[in-house]
C-alpha cells in the first residue's frame, strides 16, 4: 500500500473534505426543520428533498469507489466539491420543490464522488484507522460549530442561507483539497481485482450499522415527545449527544486501536447499539433514557472508525474504504422511511424491536467476515 505519499498537509485537507462531505451527518436536522419552517414544504417533501441528496451520494460513491485505483483522485475531489458548491448556490435561489429536487440530486452526486475520493486516500495513509479517528473528531466539532451558527444566521437571513452555507462549506473544501491533497502513488501497481467476501461482508455488516442508526435517531427528539419528557429536557439530550460525538468515541477508538481486536469491536458495536435502541424507544424513564440517547450514535462512529481500519488492511487499494459514503448514506436514506412507517404504524416500540433484528444480521455479516 501507497502509504507515505500523503504527508501532513493532504492528511489536513483530507479531514477538512471529509467534514464538507458528511454534512449531512451533522446538519439533518436543521436542513429539514428549514425546508419545513421557511420554505412552507410538508415534512414529507422536506424529508424527500434530503434523501435526494442523500440517494445522489450513494450512486455516486457505488460508481466512483470500484474505479478508485483509475481515477485522478484530487481533480475528482476538486471538481465534487465545486459542483456541490455551484448545485447548493443555484438552490438558494429557488424556492418551488422541482428546481430544488434536482439541484439536491446534483449536489449529492457531487459531493458523493469527491467523498469516495477522500475516504479512499485516507485509506492509504501511515494509520488509516487513527486519520479516520481524527476526521471524526473534526466533524464532531464542526457539528457543534454548526448547530450553534447556522439558526441563528437562519434568523438572521432567511431559509436561503441555508443553501449558501451549504455551498461555502463546499467552496472550502474544493480550495482546501486543490492546494494541500496529494494523490497516493503507484496506484497501478495494485491488483484491481473482486473484493474478498470479507469485504463485502464488513460493508454489508456497517451498512446495517448505519441504517439501525438512522431509524432511531431521526425519531430521538419525537420518541422523547412520546414518552411525556419536556422539549426542553429531550434538546438538552441532543445537546449532550453533540458533545459526546466530539469529545468520546473517535479519540477512544484511536486510543485503544492497538488494544482492541477490531473484529470483535465490529460484532460488540450492533449488540451495544441494539441495546441503547431498546432503552431510546421503550424506557420512559428520564434518567435512564437520556444516557442511552446521548450515546446512541457515539457507538456508531466507534464501531465504524474500527471498520475502516479493518476494511483498509482487508483490501490494499482503497476501493472499499472509497464506498465509505454508500455504506453511511444508504442507511441515512432508508433509515428514516422505514422507522417512520414502524412508529406511524405499529408505535415507535417498534424501532427498538426492528433494530435488535437488523442488530443480529450485522453481528452475522461481521462474524462471517472473521473466519472469511
Amino acid at each position: 500500500m501507497s502509504t507515505r505519499s500523503i504527508g501532513a498537509a493532504g492528511a489536513t485537507a483530507l479531514v477538512v473534505a471529509h467534514c464538507a462531505g458528511m454534512i449531512d451527518l451533522v446538519a439533518l436536522p436543521v436542513w429539514v426543520g428549514a425546508l419545513v419552517e421557511r420554505f412552507g414544504f410538508e415534512p414529507q417533501q422536506a424529508g424527500g428533498l434530503a434523501t435526494l441528496f442523500l440517494l445522489g451520494a450513494v450512486i455516486a460513491s457505488a460508481i466512483f469507489a470500484p474505479r478508485f485505483t483509475r481515477l485522478n483522485q484530487r481533480l475528482v475531489a476538486v471538481l465534487g466539491f465545486a459542483l456541490s458548491a455551484a448545485a447548493f448556490w443555484i438552490a438558494s435561489t429557488q424556492t418551488a420543490f422541482g428546481p430544488l429536487a434536482g439541484l439536491h440530486l446534483v449536489a449529492g452526486l457531487a459531493a458523493g464522488s469527491a467523498l469516495s475520493m477522500i475516504h479512499g486516500t485516507i485509506g492509504h495513509s501511515a494509520n488509516p484507522h487513527r486519520l479516520f479517528a481524527m476526521a471524526g473528531i473534526a466533524l464532531g466539532l464542526f457539528g457543534i460549530v454548526y448547530m450553534g451558527a447556522v439558526p441563528q444566521i437562519l434568523i438572521a437571513r432567511g431559509g436561503a442561507a441555508l443553501f449558501q452555507v451549504f455551498a461555502l462549506v463546499m467552496v472550502l473544501a474544493a480550495v482546501v483539497c486543490a492546494i494541500l491533497m496529494r494523490n497516493p502513488q503507484d496506484l497501478h501497481d495494485l491488483p484491481t481485482g473482486k473484493w474478498r467476501r470479507s469485504v463485502w461482508l464488513v460493508i454489508i455488516g456497517v451498512s446495517l450499522m448505519t441504517f439501525n442508526q438512522a431509524m432511531v435517531f431521526s425519531f430521538v427528539e419525537v420518541i422523547g415527545g412520546t414518552h411525556g419528557f419536556a422539549h426542553e429536557a429531550v434538546l438538552a439530550v441532543l445537546i449532550a449527544l453533540g458533545v459526546v460525538n466530539f469529545l468520546i468515541p473517535a479519540p477512544l477508538a484511536a486510543l485503544l486501536e492497538k488494544r482492541l481486536d477490531a473484529h470483535r469491536v465490529t460484532q460488540v458495536g450492533p449488540a451495544v447499539q441494539a441495546i441503547l435502541a431498546l432503552i431510546v424507544t421503550s424506557v420512559a424513564v428520564y434518567p435512564v433514557w437520556a444516557p442511552a440517547a446521548a450515546f446512541f450514535v457515539a457507538v456508531q462512529i466507534f464501531t465504524h472508525t474500527f471498520a475502516f481500519g479493518l476494511l483498509a488492511r482487508l483490501d490494499p487499494t482503497g476501493r472499499a474504504v472509497a464506498a465509505t459514503p454508500a455504506m453511511l448514506m444508504i442507511g441515512a436514506a432508508l433509515g428514516p422511511v422505514v422507522g417512520g412507517a414502524l412508529g406511524q404504524n405499529l408505535g415507535y416500540g417498534a424501532l427498538g424491536i426492528a433494530a435488535v433484528i437488523v442488530a443480529l444480521l450485522s453481528i452475522g455479516f461481521f462474524s462471517k467476515a472473521s473466519r472469511a
